[in-house]
């Protein structure tokens, strides 16, 4: 939970779930339910998922200067959930896992970015086509990567459509639907100013504890902020379309982010600025709104949720366990007690190592009071080497390499720059350190102690016992999971193709 917030009943009362109110400013219709009564028939699934978009960067979660009013009343009249967390902070393998309903270390090349997802793991779109519905996308779907590398005639995410209304056009009468809304937004780059020019006031911004205040980071976290706002205001366009139809009241709609924010020590990282991502679920047909779950959900638990609410089986090669049970049980709170942690991971992001086409690898194991992040090569720069260097022609790099630019998987941002120039003075050389320097083969953060994740705490004696024990935990359900990581096979994940293009300087 952000640290704005230092009880579950102040968390509560901003969202205004303790009242009788469930009003959202500024929002037409906001306090208005989707619906009532119990669904009779298959639901229709909408998917709608962010890029680039972290928790708790909505107004509902207590931001004050962003405004997501569609995201808002959908949880406000479903489920709104605090703890969900993506499997990987990395376009492609998070994207790949939320298909899949598997870990995305269990999915090969399909683990990397700008990789590829072999056709011999099945999607939950396919299935549902097979099933009856009516399926397809629209922008980014499974992505960045070459679907057709791995031996599929399409992207994962199904057919693309120029736009929601063509998909609905396209839709044979008395089919349910299940339509994947990728967005762009708000992944870089931004327009500069384009927060602040909107009427965003930078002694607003809350910055988090990671980054350094000064008014260039404010005004970047601004711009990032303007994207997220057009996505919310396009989702509420694509619901606004089914309310007119009358679709609203079965669909399934679900509004998430792929991966944390594109800021120094967020994406790409396994901190929960990297992997929280924001989720809010309502069906009203079937689903009691007006909820808040602390229970751990990650988005790979979306793939079985939208299969049982169809009606059908989860595969038997799925990790991932559906949570319908709890959208169902119209209790709020820590509701299944098995869903006690979560994993997050991460393989190769971009190509920026010194040496190779290796990434940087690490699990982590994520309960309500630890963080514990392994680092399986900490030799390597967790950010990327700080200085360009000269990748040459490598049979596993799809295209010819050229310079790459210092820390490259931290992607080129006003923010990065700011912390690159004044990286030696006393208010910021301690939180660039954090950001890029290298790091110890483990980590343990003190979640009640140290909410935003910067003291490690690894090597304290008072520790050991939590650390010993979570690190087994850890492991455990690795090797349970075939992780090739946990096997002594992870080399492989270094030594699959890359098929994307320079990083921007």
């Amino acid at each position: 939970m952000s640290s704005q917030y230092n009880t579950r009943r102040d968390f509560l009362k901003a969202m205004g779930l303790g009242a009788a109110s469930l009003a959202v400013a500024g929002c037409s219709n906001a306090s208005e339910p989707f619906g009532s009564g119990a669904s009779k028939k298959r639901p229709n699934i909408l998917f709608c998922l962010a890029d680039d978009w972290s928790w708790p960067h909505a107004s509902i979660a207590g931001d004050k200067v962003v405004k997501t009013p569609t995201f808002d009343r959908v949880a406000r009249q479903g489920v709104l959930f605090e703890n969900a967390f993506v499997s990987a902070p990395s376009c492609t393998p998070s994207r790949g896992a939320i298909l899949t309903g598997q870990w995305h270390w269990r999915l090969k090349e399909g683990g990397n970015l700008h990789g590829t997802l072999p056709a011999k793991f099945t999607v939950y779109p396919d299935l549902l086509e097979e099933a009856g519905y009516h399926i397809g996308y629209t922008r980014k779907g499974w992505a960045p990567g070459r679907y057709a590398a791995g031996g599929r005639k399409r992207n994962p995410a199904g057919p693309q459509y120029k736009s929601f209304e063509e998909f609905m056009k396209a839709r044979p009468e008395g089919k349910p639907f299940c339509f994947w809304f990728g967005s762009h937004d708000p992944h870089r780059g931004y327009k500069w100013q384009s927060g602040i020019k909107s009427g965003m006031k930078l002694e607003d911004v809350e910055v988090p504890a990671c980054l350094p205040d000064s008014e260039e980071v404010r005004t970047d976290i601004c711009d990032y902020y303007w994207e997220v706002q057009r996505f919310d205001t396009e989702v509420g366009g694509l619901l606004k379309m089914l309310e007119d139809a009358g679709e609203l009241e079965n669909t399934l709609v679900a509004i998430s982010g792929d991966n944390g924010l594109p800021f120094p020590r967020c994406k790409s990282t396994l901190y929960d600025t990297g992997t929280n991502a924001p989720l809010a679920v309502c069906w009203p047909a079937a689903v009691q709104g007006g909820r808040v779950v602390e229970d751990f959900i990650s988005l790979s638990d979306l793939a079985p949720t939208f299969l049982e609410a169809a009606g059908l089986k989860p595969t038997a090669d799925m990790t991932a366990r559906s949570f319908l049970n709890i959208l169902r049980s119209g209790k709020s709170g820590r509701i299944d007690r098995k869903r006690d942690h979560v994993l997050t991971g991460k393989e190769r992001h971009v190509v920026c190592q010194e040496t190779g086409t290796g990434g940087y690898p690490m699990r982590a194991i994520r309960t309500h009071d630890f963080l514990y992040i392994r680092n399986f090569k900490p030799e390597r720069w967790p950010a990327g080497a700080p200085k360009g260097y000269a990748q040459p022609l490598d049979i596993n790099i799809a295209r010819p390499r050229g310079t790459h630019f210092g820390y490259a998987d931290v992607d080129a941002a006003p923010t990065k720059s700011y912390m690159l120039k004044h990286r030696d003075e006393p208010k910021v050389k301690k939180l660039f350190g954090l950001a890029f320097a290298k790091r110890p083969a483990e980590e343990l953060y003190d979640l009640q102690k140290d909410p935003n994740q910067l003291d490690n705490v690894v090597g304290k004696p008072e520790y050991a016992k939590d650390k010993k024990k979570l690190a087994a935990a850890l492991m455990a359900e690795l090797k349970a999971t075939k992780d090739p990581r946990a096997l002594g096979k992870g080399d492989a994940f270094d030594n699959y193709p890359y098929y994307g293009g320079l990083p921007k300087k």
